[in-house]
């Protein structure tokens, strides 16, 4: 059997999962605070059929050697955590997050979770929550007589209520950075949870410390960091990368045939 059928289905595989994982940056391009992927490849083992380096017939030392590769296969999907562009929406519960850092949030669980999908909103007890109803961490509750709500760009949440004109702190929203955040682990809903992989979290206030250079912005929400134009170019090289390997495969097919119709 030709080893080239094999091998072409390799590459054709690998094709068809970043295929997979460009369909998914493209079908979340208006996520909030998503992320790209990015899939990645290596060569399989090759079969080595002499060394470079090999002693030769007059005693020289041959330069090259013969190696036949065997194929590809994926070895990693990185998330990529560039930053997304900010839009305007103007609801006062509506934070991003304007460099490093996740808020940090509490499942049904108890388990932590971390987010950059600063689309708050209350519960029913004025909780502030995401909109699965996962507690913010810090825990922020909102008076049920707040007139007005402001966010600083520390992450600082002061409201004021009736009858009042001054603004009173109610809470603190804190953000969680990771040494390694492309190992986080991806758990849906614009949540990741952490992984050995990513490191131990480390928590700050916005503008200070390991977070000095982020800011929280209110009203404002974070876009995808998808753009919509190279993931088309990828979606192209990826086909006809695809299409290169069927055709390596429909080639060995016919070759099989021709030795297999030969008669002696």
């Amino acid at each position: 059997m030709l080893r080239a059928l094999y091998t072409a289905a390799t590459g054709a595989q690998c094709q068809q999962t970043n295929i997979d994982v460009i369909a998914n940056n493209v079908s979340n391009v208006n996520t909030t605070g998503y992320k790209k992927v990015r899939a990645e490849f290596q060569d399989l083992l090759s079969q080595n059929y002499r060394s470079p380096g090999t002693l030769g017939n007059q005693g020289t030392t041959l330069p090259v050697g013969i190696q036949i590769g065997l194929g590809t296969r994926t070895s990693a999907t990185q998330r990529i955590f560039l930053p997304g562009s900010l839009y305007q929406t103007g609801n006062p519960l509506d934070v991003s997050i304007d460099g490093d850092g996740f808020f940090q949030v509490m499942m049904d669980n108890g388990q932590f979770a971390y987010t950059r999908d600063g689309g708050f909103k209350m519960d029913a007890n004025g909780q502030l929550v995401t909109s699965d109803g996962y507690v913010v961490q810090p825990s922020i509750s909102i008076p049920t007589n707040a007139t007005d709500i402001s966010i600083g760009k520390n992450g600082a949440v002061f409201v004021q209520t009736a009858g009042n004109t001054t603004f009173s702190q109610v809470g603190q929203l804190n953000l969680t950075k990771f040494p390694n955040a492309a190992g986080l682990v991806s758990y849906g809903h614009n949540l990741y949870l952490q992984s050995p992989s990513a490191g131990n979290p480390i928590q700050g206030t916005a503008g200070q410390g390991d977070l000095g250079n982020t800011v929280i912005t209110q009203g404002f929400l974070e876009n995808s960091n998808v753009q919509i134009v190279d993931e088309l170019i990828n979606l192209i090289s990826a086909q006809r990368a695809f299409e290169a390997n069927s055709n390596v495969i429909k080639a060995s097919n016919e070759m099989l045939q021709k030795a297999n119709s030969i008669t002696v």
